[in-house]
């Protein structure tokens, strides 16, 4: 199976503004595909902006509005899938959701963030329910989390559990956080062995100083690919052959003794 060539668009587009963001990410995922990409992953609530206030609530759409219409064109048209964040309305709550498309303009899967961060989130969204959500693309499992989300190592261990090979993680870190891009976040690759696709935000919006650092870490440890502070389109590879052997070299979830775990739940 040939490696899954993933782009990151490092990037907060322009916050309250969908039709723009929209633009942005169809010039990104133009560049993606003519570099040979077959995935791009974007930010944190990309769609609309993350530090829009309660403009959230008058942004949120349902998973199939026009936003996710708008993005299945523009995969359509570059040949490429994309995983993007927006504010999702469903019913009377409003859930902070990544959604994955697929090169034929496919749902895929969608996400809702389930470990909300701070006063901000806490006061707008509602936190989704389900620990584990997956999909296939070109033979390789994705799962899908959202920032706060991989810092508990809980998450990532389920996801490891349940067979996912590449895992998506759109984000918003802010200042003082950057040792979370830093070294959390290569540190879970390797403990649950699995490739994570972790994208940030980058630049002042609102009340917020996102630190860029966005980063393909692989199973070993290492980073594949890595973004600076600013606006960046990186690209890196998820090989499942490589995958295949680390899992064997480090048989991590073989060597897990779960009955001795019992108080962590």
């Amino acid at each position: 199976m040939p490696p899954l060539r993933t782009a990151l668009l490092q990037s907060s587009g322009r916050p309250g503004s969908p039709d723009e963001n929209i633009k942005v990410l169809d010039e990104a995922a133009g560049r993606a595909a003519a570099a040979g990409a077959r995935l791009l992953v974007a930010p944190e609530l990309f769609l609309t902006g993350y530090a829009v206030g309660d403009a959230v609530a008058e942004l949120a759409e349902p998973a199939d509005g026009p936003g996710a219409q708008a993005v299945a064109d523009l995969c359509v048209r570059h040949g490429i899938a994309v995983h993007y964040g927006y504010p999702e309305r469903a019913g009377a709550a409003v859930f902070n959701t990544a959604q994955l498309i697929g090169p034929d303009g496919t749902t895929l899967a969608g996400y809702r963030k389930t470990h909300l961060f701070g006063p901000f989130e806490r006061e707008w969204f509602t936190p989704g329910e389900q620990a584990v959500v997956q999909a296939e693309l070109d033979g390789v499992r994705i799962g899908l989390l959202i920032c706060y989300d991989v810092e508990f190592p809980e998450n990532v261990r389920a996801h490891a559990l349940a067979g996912t090979d590449l895992l998506l993680v759109p984000t918003a870190l802010m200042h003082p956080f950057p040792f979370v891009a830093e070294s959390v976040v290569p540190v879970r690759a390797f403990e649950s062995q699995m490739y994570i696709a972790y994208v940030n935000r980058t630049g002042p919006e609102g009340e917020f100083e996102f630190t860029g650092l966005s980063c393909l870490a692989g199973p070993d440890g290492t980073v594949r690919a890595r973004a600076g502070r600013g606006e960046e389109l990186v690209i890196g590879e998820v090989d499942p052959e490589f995958l295949t052997g680390s899992r064997a070299a480090n048989p991590y979830l073989a060597d897990r003794r779960p009955g001795m775990y019992g108080s962590l739940t």
